[in-house]
């Protein structure tokens, strides 16, 4: 899900991509926006991945009708992007790294709904309407009345999306009632489970986070897009869990997660994904006192909407900047609490994007 508001724009037909398209940083134009001066190309930026499969979509992408009746330019299986969580401390090389918010830059993306969204998510909310009365509108679509009846919801009230994203992190098969039901104890909580293993078993190949629930996907107002997340924890040469290794001593390991998402909005649900994905590894990472590392993102369904084209086509020409850092200001590291997060526990500094870019969202 993600803000919006743009124009329609109609684009020629094109052939299917080739197995080696790539995503590499194209020769670069002169950017139209803020920041001022024009930054430099940096064709090393991990920004460019996002850029250049837009590129890639619209030059070969496959005309398809979809759900929402506006008609798409879509590529399956794109080359997956993969965004660093953190960078070297240049205070001090040797110790803990700086984190590193992957936040779009050529154009501002809507942190404060990211952040309240996920928050959302983490807290097995299922009602849109505590995210609108805090003036995050991202689900108020989803939750009317109109689209509620429209998908055979018509006994929901308004605002009661079903058992959708934190309903299954946090209360995965339990029986869904309504947004109002108390389901403590109920299900599985894969939250809490994916915490105690990265802190009891990091070497664990089942740390998956899984928002897709077969048996509750008539029940939701809309089937989860980022459904899969798997978490991996790696540890530096020498280096252990607790040191039980041979030949190794303890160390603090470091943390990336490998999302899958089936149905990919580029113009702007990904860039609200990558943020979110990546804010939830930071949020993991502080939980089980681990590094923050990589986020991959593997796309099924990568997809442009057609009224996105004329906005899309303006942010290809800016020059993306520096990533902002992330500072997490709660004091339980290592906790492997995840619960009672505030939006007021994160700061993102240095974020410096070009202008917004409105584009419509379609429901």
């Amino acid at each position: 899900m993600a803000p919006s508001d743009s124009q329609a724009a109609p684009v020629a037909a094109s052939e299917t991509p080739k197995p080696n398209d790539t995503l590499n940083p194209p020769t670069p134009a002169a950017p139209t926006a803020s920041p001022s001066p024009s930054p430099p190309h940096d064709p090393s930026h991990e920004e460019h991945q996002y850029l250049n499969l837009i590129r890639l979509i619209l030059a070969t992408g496959e005309h398809r009708p979809d759900r929402t009746g506006t008609g798409t330019r879509s590529l399956f299986a794109p080359p997956q992007l993969r965004f660093s969580l953190s960078k070297p401390n240049p205070t001090s090389p040797t110790s803990s790294r700086t984190p590193v918010l992957p936040l779009l830059t050529t154009k501002r993306v809507f942190l404060r709904a990211v952040l309240g969204e996920l928050l959302w998510f983490v807290s097995g909310s299922t009602s849109s309407l505590p995210l609108s009365e805090a003036g995050i509108k991202i689900w108020d679509g989803n939750g009317s009345r109109e689209y509620l009846d429209s998908v055979g919801l018509s006994h929901r009230a308004v605002g009661d999306l079903g058992p959708v994203y934190g309903f299954q992190w946090r209360h995965f098969g339990a029986e869904y009632i309504d947004a109002k039901t108390d389901y403590t104890g109920q299900g599985v909580d894969q939250i809490a489970d994916v915490v105690r293993k990265l802190k009891e078993n990091p070497y664990d190949r089942r740390i998956i986070l899984s928002a897709w629930n077969p048996a509750d996907l008539k029940k939701m107002a809309l089937p989860p897009c980022h459904m899969f997340a798997q978490f991996y924890v790696s540890f530096p040469p020498g280096g252990s869990h607790d040191g039980s290794v041979p030949g190794t001593q303890k160390m603090r390991g470091t943390l990336s997660c490998l999302l899958y998402q089936r149905s990919c909005d580029m113009g702007l649900g990904v860039p609200f994904n990558i943020a979110s994905y990546a804010l939830l590894t930071h949020m993991l990472a502080h939980a089980a006192d681990l590094e923050a590392g990589t986020l991959i993102h593997t796309m099924g369904d990568a997809h442009v909407y057609l009224d996105h084209v004329d906005a899309l086509q303006e942010q290809l020409i800016r020059e993306p900047v520096e990533f902002p850092e992330l500072v997490i200001k709660r004091e339980d590291r290592g906790s492997g609490v995840m619960d009672e997060w505030r939006e007021e526990e994160f700061e993102v500094v240095g974020y410096k994007p070009h202008k917004g870019i409105k584009m419509k969202m379609s429901v």
